[in-house]
């Protein structure tokens, strides 16, 4: 079992190339995003925690985090950002390593892939057998974000400008998927690279 990181900023089509890898090529794919939801749910461990540090005030009345409410705190605050982080972070890549174990020992997914935006920061090159930077120039991302979500240039510019560089992930990455053109020539792509490699 092949285990891929995917990495590449917003508007690159990254959720379009994960669901094909799962559906087309037989990956089992984790969005470390929704991972950290799914960890931060009563019960979990990391729910404690988060509890524990940031009160009970972020609780909804089932008790479930407000992940809205945490958020304003945690982005008004770089020292309680770093704090919540350090909580979900470190979970997420305990959880994904014993996954990584567990799927190997059953041997149905020929391909693990992890998506997180922060894969080159948090240190995934050592868990994965290759990053893969998901490539679209700026231009081209800001025209299909506000087709498919709305919302004004400024805002998606205002999001980029606070991610890494392209230059950051190509030096980063062992390979770029250019996602520029069609759905079918970037398929081809990802298929050609994956099964060449078997």
């Amino acid at each position: 079992m092949k285990i891929i990181g995917i990495t590449g900023g917003i508007g690159t089509g990254k959720s379009t190339i994960l669901r094909m890898m799962e559906k087309e090529c037989g990956a089992y794919v984790v969005e470390t995003d929704t991972l950290a939801h799914h960890l931060m749910k009563p019960g979990e461990a990391v729910y404690e925690r988060i509890v524990d540090t940031f009160g009970t005030d972020i609780l909804n009345e089932d008790l479930t985090i407000d992940r809205a409410k945490l958020g304003s705190i945690v982005f008004a605050d770089e020292e309680l950002l770093q704090a919540l982080n350090a909580i979900v972070h470190p979970a997420v890549k305990e959880y994904l390593l014993h996954d990584i174990e567990r799927k190997k020992k059953d041997g149905k997914a020929a391909f693990y892939v992890i998506e997180a935006a922060l894969l080159i920061e948090d240190g995934y090159k050592k868990i994965c057998d290759e990053l893969w930077y998901i490539y679209v120039d700026r231009e081209e991302r800001i025209r299909r974000l506000m087709a498919g979500r709305g919302g004004d240039r400024a805002k998606y510019e205002a999001v980029m400008e606070n991610q890494a560089s392209e230059d950051f992930y190509r030096r980063n990455c062992d390979v770029v998927i250019n996602n520029q053109n069609s759905y079918e020539k970037t398929a081809n792509m990802v298929k050609e690279l994956l099964f060449s490699s078997r």
